[in-house]
């Protein structure tokens, strides 16, 4: 999953940037408002951590001008702006949870978790594809109660395809949302986890169909006669 985190705190940018990294996030950071507001013109996240007391254009008005665009992305405000008024405002303009500073990291991290399935899983920690169970708490895979040694990058593959399981997902759709700026992948790349993937999930009757010239879905293997 793809994240943009607008924080201008240097050090807490960093840390933050780290954790959510290890986490499996794809992270993007940005330190003013108006390069978040910018980029949130044409690049598409899966969750946002919007602080408000940023340079140029305050956490307010970028919520503001994304909401005003349509754009239903989940935002977390985190900031040390703790006064109800604040609150009220920022919920009222859109945000969708609101974290004062100081926090704990494992807060944080389960209330971001939270928005990114809130609207696919009906807020359950849990995503199920037939027999494939992903535990988005634990980033843990399982097959009828059998754990999948995957790595890092095949986890993230895995719960896109799970959150997008009545949809073809799109080689760039896969490199958008896996992908932060620093890093490079090719869609060879794509290719080559999507076939490690395959080959771990075909053993349990689960396959990743490959959608000629649109991408890939999640589906059952046909069984033989």
């Amino acid at each position: 999953m793809r994240l943009l985190l607008v924080e201008d705190d240097l050090i807490l940018k960093d840390g933050l940037e780290r954790s959510f990294t290890k986490s499996g996030y794809a992270v993007d950071v940005i330190t003013d408002g108006e390069r978040a507001n910018q980029l949130l013109t044409y690049q598409e996240y899966d969750v946002i951590v919007l602080d408000l007391g940023l340079p140029k254009l305050d956490g307010f008005e970028v919520l503001k001008r994304l909401r005003s665009r349509g754009n239903t992305t989940p935002v977390l405000i985190l900031t040390a702006i703790d006064d109800t008024q604040s609150r009220v405002k920022g919920l009222d303009l859109g945000a969708d949870d609101y974290l004062a500073k100081p926090f704990e990291l494992a807060e944080l991290e389960a209330r971001i978790r939270a928005l990114i399935r809130r609207g696919v899983s009906g807020g359950s920690a849990k995503i199920s594809f037939g027999d494939l169970v992903f535990d988005t708490s634990s980033r843990q895979c399982l097959v009828k109660d059998v754990a999948l040694s995957l790595s890092a990058r095949e986890v993230a593959l895995l719960e896109l395809l799970m959150l997008k399981a009545t949809k073809v997902v799109s080689k760039a759709k896969i490199l958008e949302h896996l992908c932060s700026w620093d890093e490079e992948m090719s869609e060879n790349a794509v290719e080559v986890n999507v076939s490690r993937l395959r080959k771990k999930l075909n053993i349990f009757g689960i396959d990743i169909r490959t959608i000629r010239g649109l991408g890939y879905l999640l589906a059952t293997l046909e069984k033989q006669n």
